[in-house]
Formats: C-alpha cells, sequence, structure tokens
C-alpha cells in the first residue's frame, strides 16, 4: 500500500538516548531497548471515517518517538498496517450503499493527506490487511498446529470452521497470560470485550474471551482462500501480529496505539505472536490517551468527531493542530475546546515572529532543552514550553542594540527553526 511523502527531518547534532517511557505491560518507565537500532509499529486506522482527532492525537504521540530517536542519531524502522477489512467498514459501507473497498481507499487517502499535513513521518512500511491475508494464513495455521487455536461449530444454520485462539491453551504452553500486557482486571475486560469486536456469548468456545482468528465465508461478505483454514477472512488481532512478525524483529523495540488498544487488540496480538513462536511481540507497549469532546470521549460510535480535514478546510493551519496535540502530555485524557485551539494557534504567531527576529541564534541549547524534556515520557508540554521561553528571550532581545548581541560562531548549530521541525514536527 502506498504511504505518504514527508520529508526526513534536518539532521541534528547527535542527542543521548536517555529516554525512559511508560511501558502498560510493566507499568514502569523505562528504557524501551535496542540502543543500537529502534523499532515501531503502530496500529493504523479501520478506514471509514478518518482522520479525527483522536487518531491525530496517537499518530503525532508516535512521531514523536521517531523523531526523538532519529535525534539520537538510531536507525529506526517503522510499520503500520490498515484494516481495511473489518466488520465496522463492511457495516459503514452496507449502511451507505459504497462499495467497501472504495469506501477503504477514499478514507485511507484522506489520512494520508492528513498525516502529511501535519508532518507526521511516513512509515517504512505501510501494509494493509487485504495484502497481507497470505501472512495471516500461515500464522493461524500455525496457531492449529500447536494447539493454540481452535475451530468452533456454526450456529443457527451458520457455517462450520471458525478459528478462535485459545486463552487456556497459550496460558500452559507460553508465558503469556491474560492482562499481562494492558493490565486490565478480568471485570474490566469482560465489560469492554464485546464494544472491541469481541463475541463473548458464542457458543463452542472455551474461553468468553477467546478472540476471533479466521472468519470462514458468510454470504455477501469479501474472502480469501485460507488453504487448510477454508475460505474466509481475517480476525483482527491477529493482523498486526502477522505483519509485525514478518517485517519487524522479534521482539521490536515498541508497539504503540491509543489505549483503547490495550485490551483486547494488543493483549491478543501479543499473545499470537507468542504463541506461535515462544517470543515476545515487543519489548515495550506504549498508550497513547484518549481526546474528549463536549464531556464525552471522540468516538465514531458516539458521532461527536472533529475531524482533522475539517479544521484544515475551515482555514485552520496544520502546525496549530499539531501544536494543540502536543502541548498535552500523551498519556493523558483530555478535551479538545475552541479555547485550545485559539491559544495554539497565538502561541505558533509568538514562535513566528520570534523567528521573524532572529537572524543567527544557535539553537543547541533550545535542542538540548527539549530534546531532555522528551526523555522523560515524551514530555511535548515541557518541551513546547522551552520553545516558548527562547521566544520570550528573543523579543526581549529586540529591545536592545542588536550589536550587543552575541550569536554563535558555529555554523554547524542547527537554528531554532530547524530544532521546532526536526525534533518536534512544527513547521514554523
Amino acid at each position: 500500500m502506498e504511504s505518504w511523502n514527508t520529508p526526513l527531518p534536518a539532521r541534528l547534532p547527535v542527542q543521548p538516548d536517555r529516554l525512559k517511557i511508560h511501558d502498560t505491560s510493566s507499568q514502569a518507565e523505562r528504557h524501551p531497548g535496542n540502543l543500537a537500532e529502534a523499532s515501531l509499529y503502530v496500529c493504523g486506522i479501520t478506514p471509514y471515517d478518518a482522520t479525527h482527532l483522536g487518531h491525530a492525537n496517537t499518530y503525532v504521540t508516535f512521531d514523536l518517538l521517531n523523531r526523538y530517536w532519529r535525534a539520537c542519531g538510531l536507525p529506526v524502522t517503522y510499520v503500520q498496517n490498515v484494516t481495511d477489512v473489518d466488520d465496522p467498514l463492511l457495516e459503514r459501507a452496507t449502511a451507505t450503499g459504497v462499495d467497501w473497498r472504495d469506501l477503504a481507499a477514499d478514507q485511507t487517502e484522506l489520512f494520508r493527506s492528513d498525516m502529511e499535513a501535519l508532518n507526521v513521518l511516513a512509515p517504512d512500511h505501510y501494509v494493509g490487511a487485504t495484502e497481507t491475508v497470505d501472512w495471516v494464513v500461515q500464522s493461524v495455521e500455525a496457531l492449529v498446529d500447536n494447539g493454540t487455536a481452535y475451530s468452533v461449530p456454526g450456529v443457527d444454520g451458520g457455517p462450520d470452521g471458525d478459528i478462535y485462539f485459545s486463552i487456556d491453551a497459550a496460558e500452559e504452553a507460553t508465558d503469556w497470560t491474560l492482562g499481562s500486557i494492558g493490565r486490565l482486571g478480568s471485570e474490566e475486560m469482560s465489560t469492554v470485550f464485546p464494544d472491541r469486536g469481541g463475541d463473548p456469548e458464542r457458543p463452542g468456545k472455551r474461553h468468553p474471551l477467546d478472540p476471533l482468528l479466521w472468519r470462514v465465508a458468510r454470504p455477501g461478505e469479501p474472502t480469501w482462500d485460507g488453504r487448510s483454514l477454508g475460505v474466509g477472512r481475517p480476525g483482527w488481532h491477529i493482523e498486526c501480529s502477522a505483519i509485525a512478525r514478518r517485517l519487524l524483529p522479534a521482539p521490536f523495540t515498541v508497539q504503540g496505539g491509543g489505549s483503547d488498544l490495550r485490551f483486547p487488540h494488543h493483549e491478543f496480538s501479543a499473545a499470537h505472536a507468542t504463541a506461535a513462536d515462544g517470543q515476545p511481540l515487543a519489548g515495550t507497549f506504549v498508550h497513547a490517551g484518549m481526546v474528549g469532546y463536549e464531556g464525552e470521549k471522540m468516538s465514531k460510535s458516539l458521532g461527536n468527531l472533529v475531524l482533522v480535514s475539517r479544521l484544515r478546510q475551515q482555514g485552520v493551519e496544520a502546525v496549530a493542530i499539531r501544536a494543540a496535540l502536543l502541548a498535552n502530555h500523551y498519556r493523558a485524557d483530555w478535551e479538545w475546546t475552541p479555547e485550545l485551539l485559539r491559544q495554539s494557534m497565538d502561541r505558533v504567531a509568538r514562535w513566528r515572529q520570534a523567528l521573524g527576529l532572529e537572524t543567527a541564534e544557535d539553537g543547541s541549547a533550545v535542542l538540548a532543552a527539549a530534546h531532555r524534556a522528551l526523555s522523560h515520557d515524551l514530555d511535548a508540554p515541557a518541551a513546547l514550553a522551552e520553545l516558548d521561553r527562547w521566544a520570550e528571550r528573543a523579543m526581549a532581545r529586540d529591545t536592545v542594540d542588536p550589536a550587543t548581541v552575541a550569536h554563535s560562531s558555529d555554523l554547524s548549530a542547527p537554528d531554532v527553526r530547524t530544532v521546532a521541525s526536526g525534533l518536534l514536527g512544527l513547521m514554523l
């Protein structure tokens, strides 16, 4: 699948890798490992209504991590998927009378344009579920062969052969245990499972929370050749597990996504990978908070979406949207308001005003301070505050004789504009 176009960040003086980031699975802040290289998987959209600010918050968060690593001189391999076949997409296509493939293509293209506008670095591998069905089939067959997956009979005249993952068998065969990734309690997992694609009441399942791996063909649904699994289509969680195992090390450095993916998606993606080969899916699991609007979590099901594309159509600069997102710590749940956007627009204007006064200031101090802030669990609000302090200093200096202002003689030092774009993705 085609990705989008974003230039690699300008080369900055190499910074020390002192990152401590909150790992959901250990519930601790720690260095994610892989000092020589970094690998990142961020779960992508299901393209039926993209891109709202909750999406944007997640992808800007992990773009910040990508830029941090690159500023440390680390090579980064970044993978993102597109779940371009799944129940929500098919349901929306049916409700709107649009072919599901056309709906997916249109919304994926809108997502690409939004990411490009927000200056989110493009992934090295951008892959659709429909492109990787063979990988999924191989993965599910391996789980069936080792006894951690099983077939369920049809119900109410439905077809036999849906394949489910066995929690009990996986816990017996591996180090993974239910809840070890998402860190939700059993009651909370049971509550959210049916709201996030699960079917706890399905007759024939060995455990109510066992997730679907392969759905055999139903009339009117898209299908693929599943070889020994029969004709059908992939489940959700196995998609990311199969893609990650094909394109990244085992384990890779960071699995990222919104906090609503902690369970069941990341829980079971990790379980599938470990059950197949005994290795953890990722070393660290990092989750961005939820964005609310008018007192509710912003979500497609509630219909309270603030779309990036709509804001852009209204004339809002993408850099102001990005700055508003970075003004909130990535792990926080927070509320989008018109006032927040206004403050962000004013902030961008102040930075630009200060840049207009500067001709040769060494940005090394701003780079070091902002990078140090990001080292503490990607503290973007603190990094933006460093830009604010720099702007205040720049405007204060404008009131004195320019001949008395000392500028750096180091021609290799970055200017502040380069630091803002390269490290924070803010195109000023």
